[in-house]
């Protein structure tokens, strides 16, 4: 055995653990709901081996398809909501002295010590009729009787941005930690005023980060059912909500299935997107 081979084995041992634990509890699992989509539901729950293509039919019914709209409406909304907050937070962050960065990048991370539901209950107690900020506007007397805050899209808007702001700023603050500032006062030493600048020199370089951060706040709030759950009830219902609806309430096992293979389907163009122009922007060797 040559050396080659023997460094190869040595390479397929290495991965077999992590190779093995992908394809059961991923590879498998997928395969299962994609199996499961193609079949009859029961009357009484559980699923008939009939093949059938009802379930992706179905898909196309227009109290779906506004579901699947509002969902990417929401996530489209949050991503955006989250790149504009925080991007001037990750450019305040990465231009700060080494000293502040990190207890700065720790007031960033520390929400990911709670847990998201813990998190996303304590917006129902500030949101609700009887809750802080209904509370603190009527003692200043800037309202007469409590806003409808809960339990509306402006609720779940602001659950999401608040769980998935974090998702954003780290990427950001992870490539503008690596620009060069000095490019900054080259294109200022050149007549540039503060606008061309940002919009010809950082912002352009900057793009790496905030396509990895758009991608990592778009795909969860799209999937997201627990934020449109507990703040904005039956009003607000998301393809996340409906997907949990068809295997817990339904018990419509293969149309749950059908719905998840979309969704699965809508988080992969973005990242296929991505891959594609990162690969196009890698430089020729």
């Amino acid at each position: 055995m040559t050396t080659q081979n023997r460094q190869n084995n040595h390479l397929l041992l290495l991965l077999f653990p992590a190779t093995s634990w992908l394809i059961l509890f991923f590879v498998i699992p997928l395969l299962i709901v994609l199996l499961y989509s193609f079949l009859q539901a029961d009357v009484y729950g559980g699923v008939k081996f009939i093949f059938t293509l009802e379930n992706y039919q179905r898909l196309f019914d227009e109290i779906y398809l506004n579901v699947l709209a509002r969902s990417l409406g929401m996530a489209t909304f949050t991503t955006l909501a989250c790149l504009i907050i925080g991007y001037p937070l990750a450019f305040f962050i990465a231009t700060r002295s080494p000293r502040w960065r990190g207890p700065l990048l720790l007031l960033v991370v520390i929400p990911f010590w709670t847990n998201f539901l813990v998190r996303t209950y304590t917006w129902f107690v500030l949101l609700r009729n009887e809750g802080v900020i209904n509370v603190v506007l009527e003692n200043l007397q800037i309202i007469n009787q409590p806003l409808e805050l809960l339990f509306t899209p402006f609720a779940v808007n602001i659950g999401l941005m608040y769980g998935y702001l974090p998702f954003m700023v780290l990427p950001l603050y992870t490539t503008l930690e690596r620009f060069n500032f000095s490019l900054i006062e080259a294109a200022q030493d050149l007549g540039a005023n503060d606008l061309r600048t940002f919009g010809r020199v950082v912002l352009p370089l900057t793009v790496p980060g905030i396509i990895s951060g758009s991608i990592l706040v778009f795909i969860p709030a799209l999937g997201a059912f627990i934020t449109p759950d507990i703040l904005g009830g039956a009003k607000t219902m998301m393809v996340g909500n409906l997907i949990q609806n068809q295997f817990t309430k339904a018990r419509d096992e293969p149309f749950g299935s059908a719905l998840s293979m979309l969704l699965l389907v809508l988080v992969l163009i973005p990242i296929l997107i991505y891959f594609h122009f990162s690969e196009e922007d890698k430089p020729l060797r």
